[in-house]
Parts: structure tokens; C-alpha cells; sequence
């Protein structure tokens, strides 16, 4: 394919006091091979001197600045307002790209317009055998809210043997390597700038499920994420928005019926959750679960948006595991994707 006939493809990076990670990954990223791109760096008000990095030692980069920091959700919401391409590409600044990992997904996309987005395959920079927890070969959900992906359950990350290596629909992609149509970005209103971080590319490609679109995992495609670049593992900030997001998408979600007995079924297992943490010596994570309670609550009282999408049930929807992962992995000690979604997968 040479470059005049290649899909324009816009290579998004939010950074936030990311200059080493730029420093080390942005070769990779200009060096990848596909013509018809263009790199831009959109900073969310960065004071670790990421702005002179970049105008010293990478002159061909395209620099978005923003006045504060949004967060993941508002600065892509509002850096991508100031883009155009036929793709969107969101890539986190802590990962390693391979040569030729753009096409194969650009190659796939193309091939139905109803893929509204797409993530490769996302192996562990430091354990390059290991897929990466934020998305592995492309992101599942249980009944219940849970995220899991074909390769990570919680904390367990599997070897890539290429178990997962076929193209497949998922419920999310990743949003540390996130290919998108701006279309069906913009007509969902992009990421919910309320999340700040953590989950909002779950609840954008619901939404976009919702819309009638789908979402891909294609493993021909391979990148290494080092993770945890933000807030690391554990962290009682992560934990406060990874509980409050979750709560909050699956009330924008979920149909009337669903909300009716699965929050009530969500607030019982994190009451388990965050008193095991209490009682273990980790009270930060049970305050951190009380915190997103109170939040949720407050987002309940404010709420105006009215969201233009039919809700259905979960079950109507691609990439749902109908049964709790949670008991598959804690009472039923099952660790792999394939033993508890099954090996068709």
C-alpha cells in the first residue's frame, strides 16, 4: 500500500510529566513505517520540561498544549477536537511500538465500518512473554461490571503462547492503544470527561455498542506497554476512580431492570472487598471504596446529561461473560481466560 492510498492515521500521545517515557518510546512510534501519519503530542500542562523535549530533539512531533490537566478522558476530548484523520490512534507515552503495528489494524478496520475501534495485542514491556493487565488481547466484562481481558483475570497475566491471536470481537479496547473512527467518537461525545482516568474507554466502547458498532481485538498487531505509568498498582487515588467509574458507568449504562439488582449485588461485594482490605492492613483501599460510594451518590444528585443511545441488556452485547468472574477466579481458583470464558475464545 504506498502512502496515497494509505487511511490517514493521527498517533495521539497525552503526556502529563511523561518526559522520560517520551524521551524512550517516541522513536519507535516515528519509526514504525507507515506513511501517511502524522505524531502528536497532546500535554495536559506538564513541568518536567516535556515541551522543551520535544522541541529540541523531536522537531517533527505536532504539539497540542492544554491549560491544566484534564485527565485521560477531558484532555483526549479536547486535544482530538483540534485533529483530523480517517483514524485516531490514542497511545499512551509508556509504549513501545513494533514495526508494521499499525497496518494489520488499519487492514481490519477497513474491511467493515461498523468496527467503531480496534486495540492490538498489549504484551508487558518488562516481561515481554506476558500480556499486560490493561488490556491483553482485547477486554471482556462480566454480568456484574468486572473487567477482565483474554489474557489478564485481576491480577493474573498469562504467558502469550498466541492462545489469543485471532482477530475478535470484544466488549473494550484498550485505551493505552486505542485505534478509533472520529466519527463514532465524536457522535458518543468522546470519553466522559467526568471519569477523569481509569475505565472511560470501557464506557465509551459500550456506548459505542450501544450505537449499534463494534469493538476489535487484532493480535497481528503487537505493542509493549510498561503500565502502571500514571498511578501505580495499588495506589489508594487508583483505587477510589477505578470503583467510582465502574459504578458510574454501569449506572449510565444498564437498563432500569439491570441497575435494580446489580448495584445493590456490586455494593454487597465491595462492602466484602473493602473490609477484607481493613482488616489485612490495606484501610487506604477502604476508604478509597467509601470515597467512591460518596461519589457516586453526588454523581446520582447532579446528573443532567441525557445520553443518546437506546439502553439494552448485557446480554444483547458482545464481549460478556453472563456469569461473575469474580467467584470464577477467588472460589473457583480458575486463572486463564479460556477456563472461564471458554477455549472457543
Amino acid at each position: 500500500m504506498n502512502f496515497l492510498s494509505q487511511p490517514s492515521v493521527a498517533i495521539v500521545i497525552l503526556n502529563y510529566n511523561g518526559i522520560n517515557y517520551l524521551r524512550q518510546f517516541l522513536p519507535s512510534v516515528l519509526n514504525c513505517g507507515y506513511g501517511n501519519k502524522r505524531v502528536i503530542v497532546a500535554d495536559n500542562a506538564s513541568t518536567d520540561g516535556s515541551l522543551e523535549l520535544l522541541q529540541n530533539e523531536f522537531t517533527t512531533v505536532e504539539r497540542i498544549l492544554l491549560p491544566r490537566n484534564y485527565g485521560f478522558a477531558g484532555g483526549y476530548n479536547m486535544a482530538l477536537q483540534q485533529v483530523q484523520a480517517d483514524y485516531f490512534i490514542l497511545l499512551n507515552s509508556d509504549v513501545e511500538v513494533t514495526p508494521g503495528w499499525i497496518e494489520p489494524v488499519i487492514a481490519l478496520m477497513e474491511t467493515d465500518p461498523l468496527i467503531a475501534a480496534c486495540q492490538p495485542k498489549l504484551l508487558s514491556y518488562h516481561q515481554k512473554e506476558l500480556f499486560e493487565y490493561s488490556g491483553g488481547a482485547g477486554g471482556w466484562i462480566d454480568y456484574l461490571g468486572y473487567p477482565f481481558s483474554r489474557g489478564r483475570i485481576f491480577e493474573v497475566c498469562e504467558a502469550d503462547k498466541g492462545q489469543y491471536n485471532n482477530p475478535e470481537a470484544v466488549f473494550w479496547a484498550s485505551g493505552a492503544a486505542m485505534f478509533v473512527r472520529p466519527a463514532v467518537f465524536n457522535a458518543c461525545n468522546g470519553f466522559d470527561g467526568w471519569f477523569f482516568a481509569h475505565m472511560e474507554e470501557i464506557d465509551l466502547c459500550w456506548r459505542m455498542q450501544l450505537l449499534g458498532y463494534k469493538i476489535m481485538s487484532c493480535p497481528a498487531s503487537t505493542v509493549y506497554h510498561v503500565g502502571g505509568g500514571t498511578l501505580p498498582k495499588g495506589n489508594e487515588r487508583k483505587v477510589y476512580l477505578n470503583f467510582r467509574n465502574n459504578l458510574v458507568m454501569l449506572s449510565k449504562n444498564l437498563t432500569v431492570q439491570e441497575r435494580l439488582w446489580k448495584l445493590p449485588f456490586r455494593f454487597l461485594l465491595d462492602v466484602l472487598f473493602a473490609l477484607k482490605n481493613l482488616f489485612t492492613g490495606y484501610p487506604k483501599s477502604f476508604t478509597a471504596v467509601l470515597k467512591a460510594y460518596v461519589s457516586l451518590v453526588l454523581w446520582w444528585l447532579r446528573r443532567k446529561k441525557k445520553y443518546p443511545y437506546r439502553r439494552m441488556g448485557m446480554k444483547a452485547l458482545t464481549g460478556v461473560h453472563q456469569h461473575s468472574v469474580v467467584w470464577a477466579y477467588f472460589a473457583g481458583k480458575k486463572t486463564l481466560f479460556s477456563e472461564i470464558v471458554g477455549k472457543k475464545r
